[in-house]
């Protein structure tokens, strides 16, 4: 079993930064990926950004240059920063984790309870 605790969201005003973290705990013998995606009102759920364990990095478009994911892996910790918000990040956004199990070894995945951000003056 794996748990995910997110935390770091909030109100903030248009052009404020905020940090979202997201710690994973529990049978992982190793992690492959980590990300975020949010989901906003009326929206389908979508990709911000991710970190494979070779460390690329993709973003999606809207957030290139403003939002930065970052991974800890002593702590099992995946972080994004986000910059220069604006009222069109307004979602909750979601951690997601890939990893491997203990014998058996198997392939799994797991999602955060999310955490809502909101932008607005």
């Amino acid at each position: 079993q794996v748990q995910l605790v997110e935390s770091g969201g909030g109100l903030v005003q248009p052009g404020g930064s905020l940090r979202l973290s997201c710690a994973a705990s529990g049978s992982i013998f190793t992690i492959d990926s980590m990300g975020w995606y949010r989901q906003g009102p009326g929206k389908e759920r979508e990709l911000v950004a991710a970190i494979s364990a070779l460390g690329s990095t993709p973003y999606a478009d809207s957030v290139k240059g403003r939002f930065t994911i970052s991974r800890d892996n002593a702590k099992n910790t995946v972080y994004l920063q986000m910059n220069s918000l604006e009222p069109e990040d307004t979602a909750v956004y979601y951690c997601n984790v890939r990893y491997y199990t203990s014998m058996p070894r198997r392939y799994r995945e797991v999602w955060g309870q999310g955490t809502l951000v909101t932008v607005s003056s």
